[in-house]
């Protein structure tokens, strides 16, 4: 329709409306980005056969560990009311045998899965920590404070790591905190040699001079580019760490280091070191701690290993 004013009138154009977004939004559609990366992993992980071996294993002893009150009672550990007879051999209703106070060695290895997995596991955390930080700090701030803490690192590695454990366990109080801290604060070393090669490769990549150039700063350069790019690597190293970590645990507990008031496989040991189980003949009383420490930190292992294949698949580690 035209108005002698030469206009042309008639419905309103109706303004453009914005379709829907058929993913449900940025988060929803970083969620399915997510789960579909999570689901690829999966899939080339569960390829791995020694890999599915030690998550098995793993989650195996992880459920004794935790239904341990449950399978065993919480009074396992008690040595005023044992229910069997010191040192008997292993039979029916003792599946491991007992130890030199009577008690329960099936209950006492279910229970002490719960201190050396925990432990394990929060030393690793705490030690991958510490290397991440430094790693990825020393890699993109350079200069004279990469020089001090790479130097400070290169003395870490020529040091023993148990010698400085057991220096660290001796001057602390006993306790489960004390031996996270001696474990965790001598084995970052390799995670931040690791992490910081790792940084250098990721700070020479075209992306990163780009977000320089629209004025990222160094947190939004480390946390948002260089750290989701190492995270693989420190995982991998997660798992890994968490072996050596069991075995610094049982090591530091058979020489009398480890929380008294606690059972754990170390533990164990070092009681079955004290009855003079090694020259009395009493295997029974060695060998199920013995075995679990062994099994759990290969099982560990394996999964650092198969993680490292899936991750980084040119490291061409067998199947």
């Amino acid at each position: 329709m035209t108005t002698d004013k030469g206009t042309t009138t008639g419905t309103p154009a109706t303004p453009p409306t914005t379709a829907p977004d058929s993913a449900g939004g940025p988060r929803t559609l970083a969620w399915r980005r997510r789960r579909a990366s999570a689901a690829r992993f999966w899939r080339q992980y569960r390829t791995h056969r020694s890999g599915v071996a030690g998550l098995a294993a793993l989650l195996l002893f992880a459920l004794a560990a935790v239904t341990a009150p449950l399978l065993v009672g919480s009074d396992v550990d008690n040595v005023t009311d044992a229910p069997g007879s010191p040192l008997e051999r292993p039979s029916s209703e003792f599946p491991f045998g007992t130890d030199r106070f009577g008690r329960d060695l099936f209950g006492l290895v279910i229970w002490g899965a719960r201190v050396s997995l925990l432990v394990g596991l929060l030393a690793a955390v705490l030690s991958v920590a510490i290397g991440t930080l430094i790693g990825v700090t020393a890699g993109h701030f350079r200069g004279w404070y990469a020089t001090v803490v790479m130097r400070v690192t290169d003395w870490f590695l020529v040091m023993p790591t148990l010698v400085l454990a057991i220096a660290l366990a001796t001057v602390m109080s006993r306790s489960l905190v004390t031996i996270v801290v001696a474990i965790g604060v001598t084995t970052w070393p390799t995670t931040a040699r690791l992490v910081r090669a790792q940084t250098l490769a990721v700070e020479t990549r075209p992306y990163i001079e780009r977000a320089r150039a629209l004025g990222g700063g160094h947190w939004h350069v480390m946390s948002r580019h260089v750290l989701p790019q190492v995270m693989p690597l420190v995982l991998a190293q997660t798992t890994l760490i968490i072996s050596a970590a069991i075995l610094a645990e049982a090591t530091l507990a058979f020489l009398g280091l480890g929380d008294p008031t606690g059972v754990s496989w170390g533990g164990l040991l070092q009681d079955a070191r004290e009855a003079g189980a090694v020259s009395a003949g009493h295997w029974w009383y060695l060998v199920p701690p013995g075995i679990a420490i062994a099994v759990v930190a290969l099982a560990f292992t394996l999964c650092g290993r198969a993680v490292e294949s899936v991750l980084n698949p040119r490291l061409g580690v067998s199947r």
